[in-house]
């Protein structure tokens, strides 16, 4: 499947739907203290690149957030639609993200997942991100939050 990703509105119709589908997916499998969503009305912010992943034919089927601190940057509202799961469509955004926050000079990048996401778990560490403690204003790691973090590596100067 021919993928794209490209910067978006997170108010858009489109971007509204997958996050209420995000949000839809999560409801009910974690206390309120250990989720930490954004609203789409909070993703418009000159800290945050917000992206969506769409199909040839124009459907929106992915998103994916960074938001830019200091010494990091994080992601935020990943998510594939389960229609078009298995297709490389994560990666796509995390690589995305990944660029993004190189763009910006950052050398790493975090995030936080809950212990029930088993597929976004694995994404991650096959994409080389490693297991780390809690950092900024998250709470102790629970048996509902794992934090990661992942080393951008260094890109080779043309010519070098």
């Amino acid at each position: 499947m021919a993928i794209t990703v490209k910067p978006a509105d997170p108010l858009s119709a489109e971007a509204r739907e997958l996050i209420a589908a995000l949000d839809a997916g999560l409801s009910g499998h974690y206390d309120d203290e250990n989720n930490f969503p954004l609203l789409p009305e909070e993703l418009v912010d000159d800290a945050i690149d917000f992206f969506m992943a769409e199909t040839a034919d124009g459907k929106k089927v992915g998103t994916i957030a960074l938001r830019r601190y200091p010494d990091y940057a994080e992601i935020k509202r990943m998510f594939v639609t389960p229609k078009a799961r298995g297709q490389g469509i994560a990666k796509a955004l995390l690589n995305t993200a990944h660029e993004c926050a190189r763009q910006h000079g950052y050398s790493s990048v975090r995030l936080e997942t809950g212990s029930l996401q088993d597929a976004a778990i694995g994404l991650y560490q096959a994409a080389g991100y490693v297991r780390r403690g809690p950092f900024g204003d998250y709470p102790p790691e629970s048996e509902q939050n794992i934090y990661f973090e992942y080393a951008l590596p260094i890109k080779e100067a043309a010519g070098s």
